[in-house]
């Protein structure tokens, strides 16, 4: 059998391709019920995952879905470092996520009845004789808490931002919750500054939902659009390039990452990502006192299970919480003789 390698073809405005038929037609299937960003991560993982196996669809086994694995965590060729634990391979995360595209594939061939079963084990078994049981994780991804800014670091951000349009953007995570790719998915219809509120209409995982911003950010968009944005401009983006080549198109994903990294050299803040101004939104809403479920419905989560996580960033909850427990703790013990 001859090694199946596979060839990443991306023509303008098509379904990426493989060069596999049974690739080729699971990424339409993946087409047709998710999201561009989701579609071309898929194909990243399978791409990446055959390229290293080497056999085609249907030759595939666990063995091999193993030996990914260990392929995943050897040292990288550029000699590569992760900064926050010092190790070389492929983040625990990364290969979670390229198992689950891997994963996804082989149900989908195996529900067609192309496989007889699904090659990427649920887990490891930890009792002798059981193997249907689900015992360890393949892979154990640590959950760190991300991090949140702090309000001088705020101060130093919105300092270090040199026109309206950035920094109503950074406002609108700040102060909305908005997800990057959110903010530049924004449209002028979507933005009802009477109401003080913004409709996202394309939220991760397709969803859509209505959340307030403060009048801040209104009042810095409101500047952005007198002043600054181009008046014919083609697009009804709301945030778009401001200079040439690309004047008036709506600004990238790239772009708006640029823009925060000159303002964190400028600010001279270690850290001040897209997502850590979101964290900081929720994190600051439930120290205040803000229901987890209203949070939920403001994050666009859809499970409450991801919201929590705001209960252990927001230290003045917790503390309050101890302190209440303490109170009571200690009010038992002082009438113990």
């Amino acid at each position: 059998m001859n090694a199946f390698v596979p060839a990443l073809v991306r023509p303008p405005g098509e379904i990426p391709r493989l060069g596999e038929p049974l690739l080729d037609e699971y990424l339409r299937f993946v087409a047709a019920r998710a999201r561009t960003n989701t579609l071309l991560a898929q194909t990243f993982d399978l791409k990446v995952f055959f390229t290293i196996i080497g056999k085609e669809p249907t030759q595939v086994s666990t063995s091999d879905v193993l030996a990914f694995i260990q392929a995943q965590r050897l040292p990288r060729k550029e000699n590569v470092v992760r900064l926050s634990d010092g190790e070389s391979g492929l983040a625990a995360s990364t290969i979670k996520r390229r198992l689950a595209s891997i994963s996804g594939l082989f149900s989908y061939l195996h529900e067609r009845g192309l496989v007889e079963k699904n090659p990427v084990p649920r887990g490891l078994s930890t009792r002798s004789g059981r193997s249907h049981v689900r015992g360890t994780p393949l892979i154990r991804a640590p959950r760190r808490l991300p991090r949140v800014l702090s309000p001088d670091e705020v101060n130093a951000l919105l300092a270090a931002l040199r026109c309206e349009r950035d920094r109503a953007m950074v406002l609108l995570m700040l102060f909305g919750g908005l997800r990057r790719c959110e903010v530049l998915g924004l449209r002028m219809p979507d933005v009802r500054p009477g109401e003080r509120r913004v409709f996202v209409a394309a939220g991760k995982g397709g969803h859509q939902r209505i959340v307030p911003v403060a009048p801040t950010f209104f009042e810095s968009l409101g500047r952005y659009l007198d002043a600054e944005r181009p008046i014919d401009s083609a697009t009804d983006h709301v945030f778009v390039v401001l200079k040439r080549p690309r004047r008036g198109n709506p600004l990238s994903a790239a772009g708006l990452d640029e823009i925060l990294s000159g303002a964190r050299v400028r600010g001279g803040l270690p850290h001040a990502t897209c997502h850590e101004l979101r964290h900081t939104c929720f994190t600051r809403l439930r120290e205040s006192g803000m229901a987890l479920e209203a949070i939920q419905a403001q994050a666009g989560h859809a499970s409450i299970e991801s919201t929590r996580i705001y209960l252990h960033l927001a230290n003045d909850w917790l503390i309050g919480e101890y302190s209440k427990a303490m109170d009571i703790l200690d009010g038992i013990a002082g009438d113990i003789p």
